[in-house]
């Protein structure tokens, strides 16, 4: 081990000192949430609203009224079932829109939220392509809603922790990130990953995590490099990414169909290095080590993560504010711009692009 000389380091932290980095999900104001979709990552999210926050979830909204009630009776129990999209942004006791349809149709139906009046959160990544976000935002700052994509990793206690470990100077400047996002599935051409017409492929269902986790610590790559593979239908099912930044750092990326992954991520610098080591953009736990040889641990608490950013929409909706300063709507434009190059070099075009 290099000597290191421990005064060149900033005050040691530890875990303890991480402990209410992020607020109290239960201090959060209560709003209503109607929720347009009744897929799993719905499900997910209408179980951690009301068994974490204070908020409830009043009505549920598909496009058949079967599946509407299906879903309200197991996750939303008392919410209101609608058989169609414009029912549920037109009922009254709504007052936020959780988008949770393919990324295919995340535009035509957050606008249709939108144009109700209806703040929303829209399941990540925001669109399509940065110029489908574009047209979402602007119609967002037009109504003046509030309007969020739901990448609710950046509002979990271990990733206000980590932020807050660099912040501090712990393992010292940043040189590079590392994440990946790999789960294996079958090849099977109906299959919503593997579909063009619902904007599938791995980089925009997984690569959006690895994306976002390195804008989140790094900003705006100067470089981008990109290589992948293409399934038959045309989606991308193996990408490989590197990002390169003017501070001389890199974020070595990747994201997969083809392999099964660990989901781990490291945070490598000049004076040590941050380690989770696995699926990073859930709750998790982090290890840090210094080059001095010091450890230390931080774990975060246990239970669905969405409720994390459904207590945020609900302080800034509360708060009158459009956007929240986690997840701007330059953060989602920036990794929207990330995302379009990468497809662009991979080859990747969707239908009516």
């Amino acid at each position: 081990m290099p000597d290191v000389d421990p005064s060149s380091y900033a005050p040691r932290l530890t875990a303890a000192d991480l402990v209410g980095t992020v607020p109290d999900l239960l201090a959060a104001p209560a709003v209503r949430w109607g929720v347009l979709g009744a897929g799993g990552i719905a499900a997910s999210f209408c179980d951690g609203v009301r068994a974490r926050t204070a908020s409830s979830v009043v009505a549920v909204g598909s496009r058949d009224l079967a599946r509407a009630e299906a879903f309200a009776g197991a996750h939303a129990q008392g919410a209101r079932a609608h058989g169609s999209y414009a029912d549920l942004v037109g009922d009254p006791d709504v007052d936020v829109v959780y988008v949770a349809t393919p990324h295919s149709h995340h535009l035509e139906h957050a606008l249709v939220a939108i144009r109700a009046g209806k703040h929303v959160l829209v399941e990540k990544p925001l669109t399509r392509s940065v110029a489908e976000s574009r047209i979402l935002l602007d119609a967002a700052r037009e109504a003046g809603v509030f309007c969020m994509e739901a990448m609710w990793t950046r509002f979990l206690p271990h990733v206000a922790a980590l932020r807050a470990v660099v912040a501090r100077g712990e393992i010292g400047q940043v040189v590079t990130i590392a994440a990946d996002f790999d789960v294996y599935f079958p090849y099977d051409p109906v299959h919503r990953l593997f579909a063009p017409e619902l904007a599938g492929g791995a980089l925009l269902d997984l690569g959006v995590y690895p994306v976002a986790f390195a804008h989140d610590l790094l900003g705006v790559p100067a470089s981008i490099t990109a290589t992948g593979t293409r399934a038959a239908t045309g989606v991308d099912d193996h990408v490989a990414m590197i990002l390169g930044y003017e501070s001389g750092a890199h974020a070595v990326l990747r994201s997969s169909s083809r392999s099964f992954g660990s989901g781990a991520a490291t945070i490598t610098g000049t004076r040590g290095r941050i380690d989770i080591p696995d699926r990073f953009f859930m709750p998790a736990g982090f290890r840090v080590v210094r080059a001095d040889g010091s450890a230390w641990t931080f774990q975060s608490p246990v239970g669905e993560g969405k409720a994390y950013e459904a207590a945020e929409v609900a302080r800034r909706i509360t708060a009158g504010d459009v956007q929240s300063a986690r997840v701007t709507w330059q953060d989602t434009l920036d990794v929207m711009g990330i995302l379009d190059e990468v497809r662009r070099q991979v080859g990747v075009v969707y239908p009516g692009e």
